[in-house]
């Protein structure tokens, strides 16, 4: 295989992602839908944002769509809008972006981190179902963390990196429990789990976020909440307007959580192309672990695995790596981008100190926090920039 080289001789760079690729295609088509909203001038939750909200439900095989201002406050929406506040306790995992753990704390309630599982990153059922039985008493109806007192009323398990956490024994504990579901969705657009359900659509709420780096990125943020219940629906639809039905009448305090009529234009072009990108995803992974076995590196780091059934996204590809920092340094040097995703599990934080976790609480987040590393995986590498990545990679581990 040729390695992409400049005239120089060095290698070239192969950036973690790259939306000027993207970009370039779609530019005749973005253009002409922001000149559209800029005619009509109906820049808030126009015709755009409802043709979006209906497009993006039926993908995610949800009734209700409720476009709104972010990822982030597609989550604070959801918690709004089941009554979640203080005196409560959200489940969740420790290994996630912090707006999964920070939404929680906004609305007052407390956070609950239960460990992951190694090989997905997600949140395990074994570790939610462990600690329910040991961190909990019932008091009727109420299932109420020993620890502080407060009331369990969600769970909250994320989607991460483009695969579906293991959803049935969660949903299994969730309805044992009475307790509702809340999919952090963000980086799993399109993602199925084994049973051909997508995210968002199996617990009560789904939130999705459209931030420029996930599969459907607008330019921007942007997000939205997906629902079956058409209750909830309405409740959120109103909650992301202040309260206010009809307007200046609240009977509820919400916020400002409206998606813009130019990021929706923007999306519902980029989302004809979903599909095809998340293949091209798809692609450029499988062809990572074939050179990665070819290249003698399948017993030094770990890979994630294409799931038997189900459908990965692919929103990051990321590897378990030995020496993680000194490879990171490494490819670095030699202009390959990489992330680290996330260097400190939600449950060390410092903000959360009160929460009153130690280190070794959830080891197999701390040991990911330490390990993993996302590589370039974005729909436009080119098949000599994949194999420049892992040839890196290969000459690192000698």
């Amino acid at each position: 295989m040729t390695i992409d080289t400049r005239s120089d001789g060095a290698c070239a760079a192969v950036p973690l992602l790259d939306l000027k690729a993207q970009f370039a295609s779609l530019r005749t088509d973005i253009m002409a839908a922001i000149e559209g909203v800029c005619d009509r001038q109906q820049f808030i939750l126009g015709p755009e944002v409802t043709a979006l909200e209906d497009a993006v439900a039926r993908y995610g095989q949800c009734v209700h769509g409720i476009g709104v201002s972010s990822g982030t406050d597609a989550l604070l929406l959801a918690l709004m809008a089941l009554g979640v506040g203080p005196g409560d306790a959200v489940l969740t995992t420790p290994y996630s972006f912090f707006a999964t753990a920070g939404t929680i704390a906004r609305v007052g309630a407390r956070p609950i981190f239960c460990d992951i599982d190694p090989a997905s990153y997600n949140l395990s059922p074994a570790a939610l179902e462990a600690w329910i039985e040991t961190g909990c008493d019932r008091d009727g109806d109420a299932l109420i963390e020993r620890r502080s007192g407060a009331r369990v009323r969600a769970i909250l398990p994320v989607h991460l990196f483009g695969k579906c956490a293991d959803m049935e024994p969660i949903q299994a504990l969730a309805a044992r429990h009475s307790l509702p579901v809340i999919e952090d969705a963000a980086q799993a657009i399109g993602a199925e789990a084994a049973d051909g359900r997508r995210a968002g659509s199996m617990g009560a709420i789904g939130c999705l976020s459209f931030f420029p780096s996930k599969n459907l990125g607008a330019f921007g943020d942007a997000g939205m909440c997906t629902t079956q219940d058409p209750v909830l629906a309405e409740k959120m639809r109103v909650l992301r307007v202040h309260g206010g039905k009809p307007k200046y009448h609240h009977s509820l305090i919400g916020a400002n959580f409206r998606l813009d009529e130019l990021q929706a234009a923007v999306l519902r072009i980029k989302f004809r192309h979903l599909d095809d990108w998340t293949a091209a995803r798809q692609r450029n992974a499988a062809h990572y672990r074939e050179a990665f076995a070819r290249s003698g590196l399948a017993q030094t780091i770990g890979v994630p695995d294409e799931p038997a059934a189900g459908r990965h996204v692919y929103n990051q590809f990321v590897i378990r790596a030995p020496r993680r920092d000194e490879l990171r340094s490494f490819l670095a040097e030699r202009a390959i981008g990489t992330e680290i995703y996330y260097p400190v599990p939600l449950h060390l934080q410092p903000c959360f100190a009160y929460l009153g976790y130690r280190e070794r609480d959830c080891p197999e987040a701390e040991a990911a926090a330490g390990e993993s590393l996302a590589l370039p995986i974005y729909p436009e590498l080119r098949v000599d920039q994949l194999e420049q990545v892992v040839a890196a990679i290969a000459h690192f581990y000698g």
